[in-house]
């Protein structure tokens, strides 16, 4: 047996970029930092940044461009995937992303928070996530364009 799963919370490091396969599926990328403070040898205390880059497909990729912005505090669950590919120069280049399989925002509406997340399951005994993809999906077709408030928000 094997497990490949991270969870991360941290703040978004830029704006999510949504790009559109030939199919017409959504895919969103950002980057996402988190932090780490410890004591150095001197007892100073020092902070790590540590910047993962994330991916969100499908209508979770939407939503996430729809609401997540620069600064944003997200929970993101998802599995570490590596690729490769040769670059313009022909060198090897490799990347490690995180596909989300399910993101929530954190934080106050001070913080650029709000209550919309999504998920998505991949088996039996998900099926918590699946409705919250559904839920998330319903919410972003009814939203209006303008502020929302807690009430149009569905759970």
């Amino acid at each position: 047996m094997s497990v490949n799963r991270a969870i991360l919370v941290g703040r978004l490091g830029r704006d999510p970029e949504t790009r559109y396969t030939s199919g017409g599926q959504a895919v969103c990328n950002f980057t996402l930092a988190t932090d780490e403070t410890y004591r150095d040898r001197n007892g100073e205390r020092q902070k790590r940044t540590e910047w993962h880059r994330i991916v969100v497909w499908g209508k979770q990729a939407e939503i996430a461009q729809q609401y997540l912005h620069k600064g944003s505090l997200i929970f993101v669950e998802g599995r570490i995937q590596t690729r490769q590919w040769d670059d313009r120069e022909g060198q090897k280049r490799t990347t490690v992303e995180i596909v989300a399989s399910n993101f929530r925002m954190l934080g106050g509406r001070g913080e650029g928070g709000m209550a919309v997340g999504a998920g998505a399951g991949a088996g039996a005994g998900e099926a918590e996530p699946q409705a919250a993809a559904a839920a998330a999906g319903a919410a972003a077709e009814e939203m209006p364009s303008t502020e929302i408030s807690d009430e149009d928000i569905p759970f």
